[in-house]
Order: C-alpha cells, then structure tokens, then sequence
C-alpha cells in the first residue's frame, strides 16, 4: 500500500463500468480489541415473540453496543419470569448480576407483514424507565430498527449522538475489479454502487446521505463523478483537462472543493455539486495541494500540501486566501478530515518507517498517535466523533479498522476476500 498526497496520479488499467445495486458479498466481521474506560454494564433481555424471526433484535442491539466498547454485556438468560414490561422487572434480580440498565421489549404482527416493536430502557437502580419508543416497520427494516433503537440507547447513557443506523463506503479490490461498495455501519448489508476494471479512489458522502462523490479512472484519467444513492444515476462534476481528484462537500451540499491540474499545478477549487459554473480557485502556489476538507460550519478548508518542502496540514477559509501551516510535529502529515465539532482533526502522520492515525488539537496543537500499524491511511470520522474509520494494510492486502478518539478502543473489519481502502463515514440522517 502506497501513500501519496498525489492521490490523482495512478497506474492507469481497462475501462468498464456496471451499476450493481444488489448485495453481492459477505459482510465485513467485526473484531473488537480493548474498552473503554468504565464500561456501563447492560442487560438485554430477547424481545417477546422474537424466537423463529429471520432477523431477530437483540443481538444486532448487543452487538452495535459491544462494538463501541463502551457497555459490558450482563447475562440475561434464566431469569423467571422474563420481562418484557416494567411491571414484570424483578430489580434486585438485575442489581445481584451487575446490570446498571436494563433492555425490555417485544415483537407484535401486524398487517400487510409489518411489526410493531417496542422497547424499554430501564435504570435497575432508580428502578425507572429512561427511554420507551415503539416502531412500525417491514420485515426488510427490522435489522435498521436494531440499530436505531441501539443509537436510542447509547445517547440516553453516554450522552452522544449514536451512529450505529448510519453507513459507510469503502473500495474493495478482488483482482484487476474495483467496486465501490455501501454498508452499514456494523459492516453489515454490502452493496456494490459501482464496479470497473479500472481504479476508484477518494468517496466522498454528501451532507444528507444521499451521493456519493468519487474518482474513476474509467475514461484513462480520473474524472469526479457525483452519483446518487437513491436513483443509481450518476454523471461526471469535474472532467478538465489534466487530473481531477479528492472531492470534498461543502456542509450544504452546493458546491464541492477537487483538486485539478488544468491551470498547471495540483490546486484546490470550488465547483458546484452538479459540476455547474466556473470552478473558483481557492489555492495559489506552485506546490501540490489537495486532499481538502471543509469544518462542519462550512468556515474553513483543511488540506494537504509540501509547499514548505514536505507534506504537512494547512487550514484555510474556504473562500481562499492566505493558508495557515497547522502540523509541524514529523515530516509527514498527510489526509485531514475535521472532527465534527471542529475542535480537532485527523491525519496521518509517518513515525519511522510507520503510518499512523493521529488527532491534532486546533487550539493547542497537541497531536495524540492512535494506531500503530505498519500503513494506515484514510481516516474518517464518526459522526458524533467518537470512533475514526480508516484503512490499514496487513498480509498483502487491505482491511478496514477503527479507533476510538481516545484510542483506548480498536476495532478491525475484515472482508473475507478483497482489498478494502479509501473509507468513508457517512453523516447522520434524521
């Protein structure tokens, strides 16, 4: 695995491109290395009516609670009767096993083959109910209504947004085959958007969810395509002469920052999101600026430049001007992306001959190294900003990984067959 701050430049294949909306390969397994500090120790109770489903609640609810590595699991099994209302919760039961919370809920038949699931946080030692929501929902929503009621779960305890119901992107590579691929966030669901002989590289999710912005290499040079999620249809944004890469969303979803090589240089402009008007540059030197990245409040553009002879991170207002040098530990630093509430970034910082997922402070400038890997590269965060997903190279191929913000919680995902790269998380969506 090869980084570069001149994404745009690779080896250039055969061009063909199919449209493949089905799931066609295994989910990514989930492996969860170390916790959090004082986990909450959770009691999830299977829901009534559960038993014989083909997509059963409470595991996908234990599993998406386990992965943040925040909760402890409490056995719920054995327990007579089982509850599944508060008036049948037998607390000094739930307190002897450890259990700070506890999860109730069932699972009812309706017409036209959709369930009425409803469920209950409850506090074993208040002996109250935190959280009660019921759900409506098809067969086909029921592993969705998991992780919603996970996500419900998680910010009644942590105080966070949860961000288990959101979705990811990634690029695998099974041979001379490249696919752009969407899952949820448990890397569950796979789905191949696009598909070429050719390479794709830098995915990019639109504010809402619903686009996906990427570079083909299909027409012999990397071409930006904006590609929508809900219809399939995708056309190209940024084709000037020369190189076009590392797209970028402004928080509004209007306009995108890329990178073009048309003026000469690799710099950084502003293009609307359906590839209309005249792209505004926003960079002005002679070195290689890319990989930008726009603050939630659409403000200011982090990017990636050598203009002071190696790679470092730059921070400037997105309607240009004069940048701001931000990284000045090490002579690599490459791939910012914003934390969510602006208070930090990450990169990736080379240590010795190592790549590594870093966070950087804005106001005090303290860098903290999250990953020891040999190559990792991609960073993306959550968006409640707890965890970072990136790429990480192992054994000659790829895998996807994650680290809490804190890095006290790694996780890795492995797909079963492919070269997995270029992650990307996707926003919350209401």
């Amino acid at each position: 695995m090869k980084l570069s701050i001149a994404r745009h430049f690779r080896t250039l294949l055969l061009p063909v491109m199919l449209i493949l909306p089905a799931p066609a390969w295994a989910a990514l397994t989930v492996e969860i290395i170390g916790s959090g500090a004082n986990q909450i120790p959770i009691a999830i109770v299977p829901f009534r009516a559960e038993d014989g489903m083909a997509q059963k609640i409470t595991p996908v609810v234990a599993a998406d609670l386990a992965r943040s590595g925040l909760f402890r699991m409490v056995d719920a099994g054995g327990v007579v009767p089982v509850p599944y209302e508060p008036a049948d919760v037998n607390y000094p039961v739930w307190r002897a096993r450890g259990a700070e919370a506890l999860v109730i809920g069932s699972i009812v038949p309706q017409a036209g083959g959709r369930y009425e699931i409803r469920f209950r946080l409850m506090d074993a030692a208040k002996q109250t109910q935190l959280v009660g929501i019921a759900y409506t929902v098809a067969e086909t929503q029921l592993r969705l209504t998991a992780h919603k009621i996970a996500d419900a779960i998680y910010e009644k305890l942590t105080g966070d947004a949860g961000v288990f119901a959101t979705r990811i992107t990634y690029v695998v590579k099974r041979g001379t085959r490249y696919e752009l691929q969407v899952a949820d966030a448990d890397g569950f669901n796979p789905q191949t958007v696009v598909a070429s002989n050719e390479p794709i590289i830098s995915p990019a999710w639109s504010p809402d969810g619903t686009r996906l912005a990427y570079v083909s290499f299909e027409n012999r040079k990397p071409v930006v395509y904006v590609q929508s999620l809900v219809t399939g249809g995708r056309h190209a944004v940024a084709n000037f002469r020369g190189s076009n890469s590392a797209p970028a969303w402004s928080p509004d979803g209007r306009r995108l920052a890329v990178v073009l090589t048309k003026d000469g240089g690799s710099q950084i402009y502003l293009i609307g999101a359906d590839g209309s008007g005249t792209p505004q540059r926003l960079t002005q030197s002679s070195a290689i600026d890319t990989e930008p990245n726009f603050s939630r409040d659409g403000q200011l553009i982090l990017f990636t430049s050598d203009r002071g002879g190696s790679p470092q991170i730059y921070g400037m207002s997105a309607t240009g001007g004069d940048p701001r040098r931000l990284t000045f530990e090490g002579t690599y630093n490459v791939s910012p992306r914003f934390s969510p509430d602006g208070k930090s970034f990450t990169f990736i910082q080379r240590n010795g001959g190592r790549f590594n997922v870093a966070v950087q402070d804005l106001a005090t400038r303290q860098v903290q190294v999250l990953t020891d890997g040999a190559v990792d590269e991609s960073p993306s965060f959550a968006p409640n900003g707890r965890m970072i997903l990136y790429a990480s190279g192992g054994k000659g191929r790829g895998i996807l990984a994650g680290v809490s913000s804190d890095g006290r919680v790694k996780q890795r995902l492995v797909e079963s067959s492919g070269d997995v790269r270029e992650p990307a998380w996707g926003p919350l969506v209401k």
